[in-house]
């Protein structure tokens, strides 16, 4: 009898650990996690292929991801890191952190793009962002912007990925002359928020006259509000690229979990939740296509540095940009 006993203890303690459903952690930026973000959409048709619990947890703007691992090294509770961008792979490599992922994708990327840590979601060109209706001749070069006295908000290149873009983007566009454009803008920009949806929210408030974001934000508004009155502008330089990576964490304690979400990542399932809720262009076009006003504000030129010429010239742009605003 006490036989029996004991073993049913057993069995009642086995249970719950056999019934455990694996966890898989993913950091990204706080607006994919929003309600109106990809999260929600990604995490429910992930869960139903995977029998696992996907959890998503936020940690402020694309550049602050990487200040987070750098701080936690392989001690981190993340399994996937999603939001990096080409302008911190060579930063996030050199952690040591990341484990090769093994595959080669197929892609629509409009520029070739190959790294064994890190694979590509989606992608879009940086621009100023008004209101038609509030402007109706925007400038059509940092120059002429630098020389008008219109008000600009933008990001912290410290923690926001948009924010570096956008040094990269003076930096790539105009070489030995940054600083100089730096010093001109500077009596243009208003405020410098730590992300890109505490910028975006001034810009809607009235506070700014422009604000950095994407070419394809107006086609949110003209989609999700049928509000056609905001406009990229489009400048003679051309447009810098961002090109959003994810990457799995060589510590992770559910490498094939991560593995599997890597592989589900560039999937119609996942990739055609992005246009209409991350506003970017997917890494695979969707068998959908894409949504109305995608391609309304679509630059002649792009602009693009490697990871490690990006990883290069961020000092030297961070200072520049500094040493003007601090004029």
């Amino acid at each position: 009898m006490k036989q029996h006993l004991l073993a049913a203890g057993l069995l009642t303690v086995a249970l719950p650990a056999m019934a455990e459903t694996p966890v898989l952690t993913v950091l990204t930026y706080d607006s994919f996690t929003s309600e109106w973000g990809p999260g929600p959409a990604v995490e429910k048709a992930f869960e139903a292929t995977c029998a696992c619990d996907l959890q998503f947890v936020p940690a402020g703007d694309g550049a602050a991801l990487l200040a987070r691992i750098q701080l936690e090294g392989a001690a981190s509770d993340a399994d996937v890191v999603l939001g990096l961008d080409t302008s911190l792979a060579a930063a996030a490599a050199a952690t040591q952190l990341f484990a090769p992922h093994g595959k080669t994708p197929v892609t629509n990327l409009p520029v070739a793009y190959a790294d064994p840590l890190f694979l590509p979601f989606d992608w879009g060109w940086f621009a100023f962002v008004y209101d038609k209706t509030k402007l109706p001749e925007p400038p059509k070069t940092f120059e002429a912007l630098a020389a008008s006295d219109l008000k600009v908000v933008i990001e912290d290149p410290r923690s926001s990925t948009p924010g570096l873009g956008l040094l990269l983007w003076v930096k790539a566009a105009y070489g030995d002359k940054a600083a100089e454009i730096w010093k001109g803008l500077a009596d243009n920009i208003v405020t410098v928020t730590p992300g890109w949806s505490e910028a975006y929210g001034l810009f809607l408030e009235g506070e700014a006259d422009m604000v950095l974001s994407y070419t394809t934000s107006p086609a949110y508004h003209l989609i999700a509000e049928s509000d056609d009155t905001k406009a990229a502008a489009l400048f003679d330089e051309g447009h810098y690229m961002q090109i959003e990576v994810a990457g799995k964490l060589a510590a992770s304690d559910q490498p094939e979990l991560a593995d599997k979400f890597l592989d589900f990542m560039l999937t119609d399932a996942f990739q055609s939740a992005l246009p209409k809720t991350n506003w970017m262009y997917p890494a695979v076009t969707p068998a959908a296509g894409l949504p109305q006003g995608f391609d309304t504000f679509r630059p002649a030129k792009s602009l693009l540095m490697t990871p490690e010429e990006a990883q290069a010239a961020r000092d030297p742009a961070l200072t520049e940009w500094q040493t003007a605003l601090a004029r």
